[in-house]
């Protein structure tokens, strides 16, 4: 059974019919179970050469074989040399077909004719073999085809009901034409096309890894098994990384993950394992991006190639945290956003993994904006650190801290300002009022007396605590500047807007300065400032600052960053304070719809979400909308 690939095989159409005046040789190459060997003989089947011969590549001795059946069915001898011979002096369309040319230790030019007539086909899962001639890497297929193909297997109709669960089945085998014929063939033998899902989500490898009986598809291998071919030819190096990387989300792998948390690094080494692993196409590299990534199939059958109990699971863990705890400070943000998924995975296969690297995975999580895990590790960590070290220790007082910060995000401000009072006096206590521990606090505290409308105690203890930063650690510390934007945000809350403007210019002078323009700090600065225009009602260059803060933020954070949708919001009332409705009904439905999903319904963002896509609906008359949001916001309020 064959479908779909038709731009690949107009591709090899138009090359092998262009008249060049060279030998005409195309590889196919990627992944096992990728379709490469069913397109060849495909498209051999549509063409028209005098002759086409198909020689198994896998090995010197099957070569050699394939080369001596050439020559004996044309009767000019029986060995390789001869049919190489009877190649190079036969001058009609004739085509060789080496497929299966997986291995990188046999050289192929050894066993190509050497002249410039005929035509070659080379399959492999070696990239390398690219320099062969043209090339098309075969990777996974378009979705229509990959449904057809599924249905046609399996022997059902395509009804609607059929493509609707043909298409969920093919999106969870990730579009890889193997895989869709195994499951096919399964489905034809049980004709359960609806309950094949569930079979597949409990029992994936012994699917993915059991040919059906009574097939009669060319392929002699299953998914697994083709992969386990090429696993079997790595070294041990190259074996432990692809099963470390199996603990990792399947895209955005990089070498400093590895290399950040090693004392000592070897990139030349680690370029030859990779190299390695590419050679069976086992593994991707994007030379934009600079990063690895596995197909998700690949990635699945990787890790069930170890034993339920593996200590690489902790090794990842650890060299996650180790990578994590060597990160900057200030550029630590921008990495938890492409850190978050790889955590994400390895919590969900050892949840009690690296318990040492907790406070790093905290931070990662806090700064992706997943605050609600956040705040389950900085809970894990504070009753840790209350056993080891007591309620009066330093590092339990930070912990103590880092709950509060996340407490503070989820909108939880009461219970945040209870834990940094205590905060603030035991630090004041225990190490001084001028210690940075105690600065730190003293910020933390003013940020949540502001959040909850306490702005004179917000007032005095931000200035308290800006004087301090600026007399110990100067006026271009991170922390002076944090605590300078802290007492801005005081000021404009309290709508004295001048001493705000005053402020975050300056802070955004050097935010700019120290950090570069495009820093979620410099960011943050700039919506700060914007935020005080409008304030001075300097709306329209306020706008300006917002969609330039906006479209950053999308590319740093991402979409679904919690601010990323304070930038798209606050742009959202520029918009409404500038007449422009429709603009920002767009964004406010957006936003409310993010923020439900993300902070969930009960959070003080939210709830402002709602009340300003309300005022929205109210000025474009949209009644039964904003009947039906008052009602909800009500029974919300209602309920907290």
């Amino acid at each position: 059974i064959f479908q779909g690939r038709e731009a690949i095989l107009d591709k090899m159409h138009q090359f092998f019919n262009a008249d060049s005046g060279h030998q005409h040789i195309y590889v196919l190459y990627g992944l096992g179970g990728a379709g490469k060997t069913q397109i060849a003989l495909k498209f051999i089947e549509q063409s028209s050469f005098s002759d086409a011969f198909l020689v198994d590549t896998s090995k010197v001795e099957t070569i050699e074989t394939g080369l001596k059946s050439i020559a004996v069915s044309k009767s000019v001898g029986d060995s390789a040399q001869d049919a190489l011979r009877w190649l190079q002096s036969n001058r009609n369309k004739w085509l060789v077909f080496f497929d299966n040319a997986d291995d990188p230790k046999i050289n192929l030019h050894d066993f190509l004719p050497k002249c410039s007539h005929g035509n070659i086909i080379i399959s492999s899962r070696n990239p390398e073999l690219r320099s062969y001639g043209a090339h098309t890497l075969v990777s996974d297929m378009e979705e229509a085809d990959a449904t057809t193909l599924l249905l046609r297997r399996a022997n059902k109709e395509s009804s609607e009901e059929n493509l609707q669960l043909a298409t969920e089945i093919v999106k969870e085998l990730y579009y890889l034409p193997l895989a869709i014929v195994q499951a096919g063939a399964f489905i034809s033998k049980s004709e359960d096309l609806a309950g094949y899902l569930a079979l597949y989500h409990n029992n994936r490898a012994r699917l993915l890894s059991e040919k059906a009986a009574q097939s009669h598809d060319d392929y002699a291998q299953t998914v697994f098994t083709t992969w386990q071919i090429s696993f079997n030819q790595l070294s041990h190096l190259a074996v432990t990384l692809l099963q470390l990387c199996s603990f990792l989300h399947y895209t955005g792998i990089s070498e400093d993950m590895f290399s950040t948390a090693s004392k000592e690094w070897n990139s030349l080494k680690f370029l030859d394992v990779i190299t390695e692993i590419k050679t069976y196409s086992l593994i991707s590299f994007d030379v934009k991006t600079k990063l690895f990534s596995i197909h998700p199939l690949v990635h699945a059958w990787s890790q069930s190639t170890l034993p339920n109990e593996t200590p690489l699971q902790s090794c990842m863990s650890s060299i996650l945290g180790m990578c994590i705890a060597e990160i900057p400070e200030n550029e630590i943000q921008q990495s938890s956003v492409r850190l978050l998924p790889h955590l994400v995975l390895l919590k969900s296969v050892n949840p009690d993994g690296a318990v040492d690297f907790r406070k790093a995975f905290w931070k990662v999580y806090y700064d992706a904006g997943k605050f609600k895990d956040a705040q389950g590790i900085a809970e894990q960590i504070l009753e840790k650190s209350q056993l080891l070290f007591g309620e009066n220790h330093p590092n339990t007082m930070l912990a103590v801290g880092n709950l509060a910060q996340t407490d503070s995000k989820l909108g939880e401000f009461q219970k945040a300002k209870e834990l940094e009072v205590l905060v603030l006096e035991k630090c004041t206590k225990l190490l001084g009022e001028d210690h940075p521990s105690t600065l730190l606090a003293m910020g933390n505290l003013a940020s949540t007396y502001s959040e909850l409308r306490e702005f004179e105690k917000a007032e005095k203890l931000a200035v308290l605590a800006l004087e301090k930063h600026t007399k110990l650690l100067g006026e271009d510390h991170p922390d002076t500047l944090l605590a300078m934007g802290n007492l801005a945000g005081t000021y404009s809350n309290l709508g004295e807007f001048r001493k705000a403007e005053e402020l975050e210019l300056l802070v955004l002078e050097k935010r700019t300065k120290l950090l570069g323009e495009d820093h979620p700090n410099t960011l943050l600065a700039m919506s700060n400032l914007a935020r005080t225009y409008s304030g001075l009602g300097a709306v329209q260059t306020a706008k300006e600052i917002e969609v330039s803060v906006l479209k950053k933020q999308r590319k740093l954070l991402g979409a679904d960053h919690p601010d990323t949708l304070r930038a798209m919001a606050n742009l959202a009332v520029t918009h409404y304070t500038l007449g422009d409705l429709n603009k920002a009904l767009g964004l406010e439905v957006e936003v409310l719809q993010k923020r439900r999903q993300i902070l969930g319904d009960k959070h003080p963002d939210t709830i402002l979400a709602m009340e300003n896509l309300a005022k929205t609906y109210q000025e474009l008359g949209k009644q039964e909308e904003i009947e039906e949001l008052q009602q909800v916001i009500k029974d919300t309020k209602k309920s907290l």
